[in-house]
């Protein structure tokens, strides 16, 4: 790992000396940066996202962390004796540093899955009523006439786009949350 502090990380963000850092840093398991200033966290923050390419997430508890938080792809603030700045401009929110582990993890493993069905989902039902409306363009010769009223095709799509992606959000959990946290390696898949 490496640690940083404030006064050195202002020398290593000037321009110079950034792609230097940045190759350091790809070699390291953890960079910690402490006694930074809010404009040298979102500063850095900035720097690996665009440079790097990286996704980037960031987590702070108070309103040092705001710019931090905001640059990053997502934001996780920590309400805590420090105030709630960090938690408003946050993606998600926490009570303690200890639950960013089933955050990640756990939550973060079955949004994925749900949004990658979902996707698949919808792509097939649109598929589904397009090729049902192509087909019956043969039948009318191609005038531009719909088979079905346009209430009917507000209710399908309502039904349709509402009903299963509550539904799935809410039961569908392919592997429990302490088999996630057992095991990590899960979340790569």
């Amino acid at each position: 790992g490496l640690v940083i502090d404030g006064r050195t990380l202002e020398h290593v963000l000037h321009d110079s000396l950034q792609n230097i850092f940045l190759e350091l840093t790809e070699k390291c398991r953890a960079v910690v940066c402490c006694r930074a200033t809010p404009l040298q966290k979102s500063v850095l923050v900035r720097l690996v996202r665009n440079k790097l390419k990286a996704m980037t997430l960031a987590v702070g508890d108070g309103a040092n962390d705001v710019s931090m938080i905001q640059v990053a792809d997502t934001g996780v603030g920590i309400s805590g004796q420090e105030g709630m700045q960090a938690v408003m401009a946050s993606d998600f929110a926490i009570s303690q540093f200890r639950h960013l582990k089933k955050l990640l993890l756990v939550h973060g493993h079955w949004c994925y899955t749900r949004l990658t069905n979902m996707v698949l989902y919808y792509f097939y039902k649109n598929v589904a009523y397009v090729t049902l409306l192509f087909w019956y363009q043969f039948f009318c010769g191609f005038s531009g006439t719909s088979m079905t009223d346009y209430w009917i095709l507000i209710l399908f799509n309502l039904l349709f786009t509402s009903v299963p992606p509550i539904i799935y959000g809410v039961l569908d959990k392919d592997v429990s949350a302490e088999i996630l946290l057992q095991l990590p390696q899960l979340y790569m898949m």
